[in-house]
């Protein structure tokens, strides 16, 4: 019966993607079946496989090693706060994405990061049917962020048209930045972080061949990278550690600011109706938890972690997970911890928006004015992932 609604499941996503295309006649279908056996492909090797389990063990371990490297300089600096067996959110899991960012800016210096990212893109581009500028983009967006991409292909921002500027945005709301994979490891099991990382990648490519389909001229099809400014590697490092603290920060003041507000509405609903503004939202929700696997019964507790994932953001979804504030199946945590790892919320288009118009005011507004669609496209994206994994597992 399960895989009966999975495969619904999928259609659903496919049908809803289809309905708001931009242009139905240029849909390419075979990319999309390749992109889709693919996904099933990978997700299987990774969740289903001894093969796959040593790769996901050994890139966990790698990430531990590292964030247990990182809490010695957190420990330095916050002492008994960043007591392990008592752990503090802030110093446990915000901080170390300083530590994270500064390995990022060495890498980058060293130029090993460009060059995975631009031959991987390069052999992305042979598969999704789609530029090679969309291809290195989705991979820069897994890397290095959803607004610092942009910095890396801002040559090309100014010619660049809306449906392929699109696409661009959509790569980046429909992945992570390697820089707080860590922190996503710290709060769910690291085996469907690294699992959706991998499936976000084709994932966005499939939902934007549907929503914006369109054929990149041979003579358009090129990729300009910008050039990095010539730093010595202590002025490199300083401004990648201060880049990874300020997005901790950021992180911290947006998890107070909505954690507040969800507890505020929450109550304001609980005294007024009896029934908190996340269940509702569960409610609404609940069709989509159950075409993605999801036992009926757990439906709108499941539905109420994708909603504020939605409305607040990925950080206070996971925290409610991990902390038992919503009690799932194995199953089911599977399917909605997948579901939580991309940028796919509200608070994303101001993000993009902002990042494109700091480096071009008329691309940012354009970015702006389909920001909704951007939304709805990278939500289908997790709605896909989810239900692949529920087919597999």
């Amino acid at each position: 019966m399960q895989y009966i609604i999975g495969a619904a499941g999928l259609f659903l996503v496919f049908g809803m993607a289809f309905i708001f295309s931009s242009d139905r006649k240029k849909i390419k279908y075979r990319p999309l079946i390749v992109m889709v056996v693919l996904q099933f492909v990978f997700g299987f090797l990774l969740l289903n496989t001894s093969a796959g389990n040593l790769l996901i063990s050994a890139i966990a371990n790698g990430f531990m090693a590292l964030l247990a490297c990182a809490n010695e300089g957190i420990t330095f600096v916050f002492g008994r706060l960043a007591d392990t067996s008592n752990p503090i959110f802030f110093t446990s899991v915000l901080m170390p994405i300083t530590f994270i960012s500064a390995l990022i800016g060495i890498l980058q210096h060293w130029k090993i990061l460009p060059f995975i990212i631009k031959y991987i893109g390069l052999a992305l581009s042979k598969i999704n049917g789609m530029g090679k500028l969309e291809s290195y983009n989705a991979v820069a967006s897994a890397i290095l962020g959803q607004s610092e991409v942009f910095i890396s292909v801002k040559k090309q921002l100014g010619p660049l048209p809306a449906h392929r500027l699109y696409t661009l945005c959509a790569s980046a709301m429909s992945t992570v930045s390697m820089s707080i994979v860590g922190a996503y490891m710290v709060m769910i099991e690291p085996k469907y972080v690294v699992t959706a990382l991998v499936l976000n990648l084709f994932g966005g490519f499939i939902i934007a061949s549907i929503i914006n389909p369109y054929e990149v001229k041979p003579e358009d099809d090129i990729l300009v990278e910008a050039q990095v400014k010539r730093q010595s590697f202590f002025e490199m490092l300083g401004e990648y550690i201060l880049d990874g603290f300020k997005v901790g920060v950021i992180v911290c003041a947006m998890l107070i600011g909505f954690v507040g507000i969800i507890t505020l509405i929450n109550n304001v609903f609980l005294g007024i109706i009896g029934i908190s503004f996340q269940q509702i939202l569960g409610y609404i929700f609940s069709p989509f938890a159950f075409f993605m696997g999801i036992p009926m019964n757990e439906c709108v507790d499941a539905a109420s972690l994708m909603a504020t994932k939605i409305v607040a953001n990925e950080f206070v979804a996971m925290m409610q997970l991990s902390d038992g504030t919503v009690l799932l199946s194995a199953r089911s945590i599977a399917i909605v911890s997948v579901f939580l790892v991309s940028f796919a919320n509200f608070s994303s288009i101001g993000i993009i928006a902002g990042a494109v118009k700091a480096l071009n005011e008329e691309k940012g507004n354009v970015v702006a004015r389909f920001g909704l669609k951007l939304l709805y496209g990278a939500t289908l994206v997790s709605i896909l992932n989810a239900t692949v994994v529920s087919l597999i597992i």
